[in-house]
């Protein structure tokens, strides 16, 4: 089962209390995941009183039905397609009709317990995530560009960045930051969802921080060996071309501690010389040793 799936069944057992909430979320799954039929139906028209009586909601996926009669129940007595679009905005009092293309009506989202509602329920009809655990990408497919731009205009609303793109003939609202999915799925209330999602984040946090740490220390050890490396390969052209006893005290103190400990670090190389010498004063010394070795070559 996916993530995005994870989180419609979740989503889908949410039911808001207040009735305005309760519409909003079915605006949204009227507009984004219904049929209005006849068929042969067009929108933005009057409709006479024998087409009214012929009018029928059809949800269209399986989450969409269910939440659809959920809320039905809560909200009306009886089903009565009529009264549902006009309850949703769709259908004035005129019967006039509008499109299911058009955005939905912004009266019913006034309240941020309603625009909670009605992005609940474009989740459930349009909405998808892609598995945390190899990116992080939540998008929602709109065949309509004024769709695409109520959703966008309603995330930020929560102060949560979303953009839009085309694809196709499609537009999709989308989001691509981890802090930014985590924050919508608290605005539409996908708690459960949320909190494996942190957990996930976090796990992958912890794993990159622990590679950047082994990463950058296996660069540092590679650094030091490859220094050494070479001081003590300098220390040896010495030895051999111009005989390490012609050097200052303190140069030939330095070479000779070197090569007896090819393997420590600069401090504790320090700590064999006498006096002792901190880091920077033992790597002063090999240089200079380095530099020597590069005149007599050149």
């Amino acid at each position: 089962m996916s993530f995005s799936t994870d989180v419609k069944e979740e989503l889908e057992k949410i039911v808001p209390e207040p009735r305005h909430c309760q519409l909003a979320e079915l605006a949204a799954l009227i507009h984004f995941g219904c049929k209005i039929d006849p068929s042969g139906w067009e929108g933005n028209k009057k409709v006479s009183a024998d087409e009214l009586k012929n009018i029928s909601i059809c949800p269209e996926n399986p989450f969409v039905v269910r939440k659809y009669f959920t809320l039905l129940k809560k909200t009306f007595i009886i089903n009565n397609a009529v009264k549902v679009l006009q309850a949703v905005k769709i259908l004035d009092e005129t019967g006039y009709m509008h499109e299911l293309s058009e955005q939905v009506n912004p009266l019913l989202l006034k309240n941020s317990c309603c625009r909670r509602a009605f992005l609940r329920g474009v989740f459930l009809c349009i909405g998808s995530m892609s598995d945390p655990k190899k990116g992080y990408h939540l998008e929602f497919v709109c065949e309509h560009e004024p769709q695409a731009l109520q959703i966008r205009q309603t995330v930020s609303s929560f102060e949560i960045e979303a953009k839009i793109v085309r694809r196709k003939k499609y537009y999709v609202v989308y989001l691509k930051e981890g802090a930014g999915i985590v924050d919508l799925l608290n605005v539409i209330g996908a708690h459960i969802s949320l909190m494996e999602l942190e957990s996930l984040r976090v796990e992958k946090e912890v794993r990159n921080s622990i590679n950047r740490k082994v990463n950058c220390e296996a660069a540092n050890i590679t650094k030091t060996v490859y220094a050494a490396s070479k001081q003590i390969e300098d220390i040896l052209f010495l030895q051999k071309n111009y005989d390490l006893s012609n050097l200052p005290e303190h140069l030939r103190q330095m070479a000779e501690v070197r090569l007896e400990h090819p393997e420590n670090s600069l401090q504790e190389l320090g700590q064999y010389l006498n006096p002792p010498v901190g880091k920077s004063g033992v790597n002063h010394r090999l240089r200079k040793l380095s530099d020597m070795a590069e005149k007599i070559r050149g």
